[in-house]
């Protein structure tokens, strides 16, 4: 029997959000994994806002919440997440509203969201995240792996203008919002010029792409289960890799020795040395083309260096998910401190995803 296409709707609905959500839905396990870190965050949440009487923001635990969804669903703007978060009930649920609660209004949400960026929230969310992991032994404390990549800036080529020189109001071609510029033949360097868009953003060169404006950010890896131990965001520089390196593995802690991998662009002697005096064993891949390498067979005579080598490249799985899904190929910010706040908060995303798939498995 046919049934009738009847689209007049209820007024009423006696389901609530927490039996619309299938028990198996992976999104479960998950916001578990992140109750659990927001706990722990709660003293650094009252030491940021003010206390007494006054008007009530919006609650940290939610607004982390939805910075979760948007990065978990490639949402691409604050304002498209708030339109998802109107009528999509799954995105509901996990944050934390009622079906009848109002959607924060996007500039709402966007200055609440700086607000976190004072208190060094999104260190705070990862540091929980990587303990959750370190109590159910998914870490290793002794071998790692760390590696660099650029992330575009939100600024154009346009903007990156001599130092000192005021910025162009128009075009030849009278179109004030996109004009025309041309710098061809026009010697362009750091030291010269600088973005009137995004100051912080360096000028680098891409193989096969040209020079675009770009960050660089860092992650440092452990070998058992490729969880990031460790995220930081430069400046993109020649030496920025070798130097938030030793950043990194210095932040380890801990008196006993670790091995620590890395590619070819890491084997400068220097850089090897450095490691040396930190009690680490430079497991870097030897870069032989017209050079010696700094690796010698004090390292590579070791059944763990080839080991290393394999393992070390695991770490391109956590850039892949942090620029295809988490949206970190190009930056949706601005300024190194915005910039770096939200490529943690990514890596701890990644980590949270990656750690309940471990325990799906064991």
């Amino acid at each position: 029997m046919r049934g009738d296409d009847q689209q007049s709707g209820s007024m009423f609905s006696y389901v609530g959000l927490e039996e619309r959500v299938p028990q198996d839905h992976p999104l479960r396990p998950l916001r578990k994994l992140v109750n659990e870190a927001l706990r722990e965050l709660s003293p650094r949440f009252d030491a940021i806002y003010a206390k007494g009487m006054g008007r009530p923001s919006v609650a940290p635990e939610k607004l982390l919440r939805a910075l979760l969804i948007q990065v978990l669903y490639s949402i691409r703007s604050e304002r498209q997440l708030m339109e998802q978060l109107d009528y999509n009930l799954l995105y509901r649920w996990f944050v934390g509203l009622a079906m009848d609660d109002e959607v924060w209004d996007p500039t709402v949400f966007t200055k609440n969201r700086d607000r976190l960026l004072e208190g060094e929230i999104a260190e705070g969310f990862f540091e929980a995240v990587l303990a959750q992991a370190r109590e159910r032994g998914l870490l290793s404390q002794e071998h790692f792996t760390v590696d660099g990549t650029l992330i575009e800036a939100w600024a154009s080529q346009k903007s990156f203008q001599r130092k000192g020189k005021q910025p162009r109001r128009g075009g030849d071609d009278d179109d004030r919002g996109n004009p025309t510029v041309d710098f061809r033949g026009e010697q362009r360097s750091n030291e010269t010029h600088v973005s009137t868009t995004d100051p912080q953003a360096r000028l680098v060169m891409r193989k096969g792409e040209g020079a675009k404006l770009a960050y660089q950010g860092h992650v440092l890896t452990e070998n058992r289960n490729g969880l990031v131990v460790g995220a930081k965001l430069t400046q993109a520089s020649g030496r920025a890799e070798r130097e938030a390196a030793l950043e990194l593995v210095s932040e380890l802690g801990g008196t006993h020795r670790v091995t620590l991998g890395a590619d070819k662009g890491y084997d400068v002697r220097g850089f090897v040395e450095e490691l040396r005096a930190l009690g680490v064993t430079p497991h870097v891949a030897q870069n032989t083309t017209n050079r010696r390498s700094a690796i010698d067979e004090r390292t590579t005579r070791h059944p763990g260096y080839p080991r290393s080598q394999r393992t070390r490249k695991r770490v391109e799985e956590v850039f892949g998910w942090m620029k295809t899904v988490g949206l970190m190929r190009k930056t949706r910010h601005r300024g190194a401190d915005r910039v770096g706040w939200v490529f943690t908060f990514t890596a701890a995303a990644y980590n949270l995803v990656r750690i309940r798939n471990l325990l799906e498995a064991t």
